[in-house]
C-alpha cells in the first residue's frame, strides 16, 4: 500500500497524468486508486464523486497556467495585446491534456487560484476604458471563445491514443458532394487549428472593441 500521505493535490495530479492515457471517458475512481496503490473507497474521503474529483483537476491545471495567465496583465498595458496573450496561454495549457477542455469546461474552482489573474486582466480591462461590467462581459467572451474552440479542436482533432490522423475531409465530402460550400468548409474548420483560432480570436476580440468598449 501507499505510503505517502494520499491528499487531494495527489490524487488531481494522478489523475491530470492518467487523463493523457485515458481520456475523460476512460479516467475513473478505481483506475486513479490502482495508480495510487490505495483502495477505491480510500478516494471518498476526499472526494465525494468524480465531479468532485474533476473541480480539483482544473483547479490544478489552473495553478499550473497561472503564471503565464498573468503575464503582459497590467493595469497600463494594451489591453488587447493581454486578453490574446492570455488566451493563447490558457489554450496552450488546456492542450497539454487530453480532453482538457472538457476536464476545465464548467467545473467550479475549488480555492481561489483564479481570483488573482482574473483581478489582474479585469483591471488591465478597466484600464483600457471598459466599465466593469464591461471588462467582466469582455473577459467571458474571449475565455468562452478559447474553451469552445479547444473542446472542438480536441474532439475533431487527431487523436494520440489511437494514432489517427484527426477528422476524415475526404469522406466527409464525399457524404456532403451536393452541398459544394459545406463540403469545401471542412478544410477551414478541421485542419491548422493554430492558424484556425488566431483568425477567431483575432475577430473575438475586434467585436470585444466594438460593442463593448466605452467611447
Amino acid at each position: 500500500m501507499a505510503t505517502t500521505p494520499l491528499d487531494r493535490a495527489r490524487v488531481a495530479r494522478t489523475a491530470l497524468k492518467l487523463l493523457n492515457e485515458t481520456g475523460l471517458d476512460g479516467l475513473s475512481l478505481r483506475a486513479i486508486a490502482k495508480e495510487l496503490d490505495v483502495k477505491a473507497p480510500a478516494l471518498y474521503w476526499h472526494f465525494k464523486d468524480k465531479q468532485a474529483l474533476l473541480d480539483e483537476m482544473a483547479t490544478e491545471m489552473l495553478r499550473r497556467m497561472n503564471e503565464e495567465l498573468l503575464a503582459g496583465a497590467e493595469p497600463d498595458a494594451d489591453w488587447r495585446t493581454a486578453l490574446t496573450a492570455a488566451m493563447r496561454g490558457l489554450r496552450r495549457h488546456l492542450l497539454m491534456y487530453r480532453d482538457g477542455a472538457k476536464v476545465y469546461s464548467g467545473t467550479h474552482f475549488t480555492d481561489l487560484s483564479y481570483a488573482a489573474p482574473m483581478e489582474a486582466h479585469l483591471r488591465t480591462l478597466t484600464g483600457g476604458g471598459f466599465t466593469p461590467g464591461g471588462a467582466a462581459r469582455a473577459w467571458l467572451t474571449a475565455y468562452s471563445y478559447t474553451i469552445g474552440h479547444v473542446i472542438e479542436e480536441q474532439s475533431m482533432g487527431p487523436d494520440p491514443a489511437r494514432a489517427e490522423g484527426g477528422y476524415d475531409l475526404a469522406a466527409r465530402a464525399e457524404r456532403l458532394a451536393a452541398y459544394p460550400l459545406a463540403a469545401a468548409a471542412g478544410h477551414e474548420m478541421f485542419r491548422d487549428y493554430d492558424a484556425g483560432f488566431e483568425k477567431g480570436l483575432a475577430a473575438v476580440v475586434a467585436g470585444i472593441g466594438a460593442t463593448m468598449l466605452e467611447t
